[in-house]
C-alpha cells in the first residue's frame, strides 16, 4: 500500500496541469480540433503512468482506476481552449510548473516500483524516468517531432539523478524520505539548468570543440 503524502499529491496535481497544458498547446500548434487538444492533454499528463502500469502488470492503470487526473487534464485542456492567448504569455510559469511535475512524477514512479516489490535499481530508475517523461515522449511522437527529452534540455537526466538518490535513501532511511528527496533533487537540477541555461551537448558540438582544441 502506497504512503499517503499530501504534499506530493499537491505537486502531482500542479504537474498534471502543467503537462496537460503543454499537450494542449502542442495540439493547438499542430492545428488539431478540440478532441485532439483534449487527447493530447491526457496523453501528456498520464501517458507515462499508463505505460508504467502496463509494464508492471497492473490489471487497470491507476489513471483509469482513479480518473481524477484525467479529469484535471480535460479541465486544463478546456481552459487552454478558452484562454489560449493569455496562457501562452505564461511560458515561464508553465516551465516552473513543468519542473515541479517532473519531480513529482519521477518520485511517484520510483515509489510505485518499490511499492510493487520491484527493488532492482535499473527497474526503479526506468519506471521513475518513464513516469516523469513518458507522456511528453508520446505527445511528441503523435505530433511527429523529435521528443523534447531527446534534445539538448537537461530533463530526463534530472529524473535519472532523482531516481538514483531515491534508491540510496530508500535503502537506508525509508520510503517517505526517499520520495521527498527524489522530488527535491529532480526539481532542483531541472530549475538550476533552466536558470543557468545548461544543456547537454550534441555530437556535432563536441566534434567542433575537439577540432578547435
Amino acid at each position: 500500500m502506497y504512503i499517503n503524502m499530501e504534499f506530493i499529491s499537491v505537486v502531482e496535481i500542479i504537474g498534471t496541469v502543467a503537462f496537460a497544458v503543454s499537450g494542449a498547446l502542442t495540439a493547438i500548434e499542430k492545428k488539431l480540433d478540440y478532441y485532439g487538444i483534449v487527447i493530447f492533454s491526457i496523453i501528456t499528463s498520464v501517458g507515462g503512468g499508463i505505460v508504467r502500469d502496463v509494464l508492471i502488470g497492473k490489471n487497470l492503470p491507476s489513471s483509469l482506476n482513479n480518473p481524477v487526473y484525467m479529469i484535471i487534464s480535460i479541465f486544463s485542456a478546456v481552459l487552454v481552449i478558452l484562454f489560449y492567448t493569455r496562457i501562452i504569455r505564461l511560458a515561464r510559469v508553465l516551465q516552473l510548473f513543468d519542473a515541479v511535475g517532473l519531480g513529482a512524477f519521477t518520485a511517484i514512479g520510483a515509489e510505485v516500483a518499490v511499492g510493487n516489490g520491484l527493488h532492482q535499481p535499473f527497474v526503479i530508475i526506468t519506471l521513475a524516468v518513464l513516469t516523469g517523461t513518458g507522456g511528453g515522449v508520446i505527445r511528441d511522437v503523435f505530433a511527429k517531432r523529435i521528443p523534447f527529452v531527446f534534445r539538448e534540455e537537461v530533463y530526463a537526466v534530472a529524473s535519472i539523478f532523482g531516481a538514483i538518490l531515491f534508491i540510496g535513501i530508500y535503502k537506508f532511511v525509508g520510503n517517505e524520505a526517499a520520495v521527498y528527496a527524489c522530488f527535491a533533487l529532480t526539481l532542483i537540477i531541472r530549475l538550476f539548468c533552466m536558470k543557468m541555461n545548461i544543456h547537454l551537448n550534441k555530437v556535432d558540438k563536441l566534434y567542433k570543440l575537439y577540432k578547435a582544441a
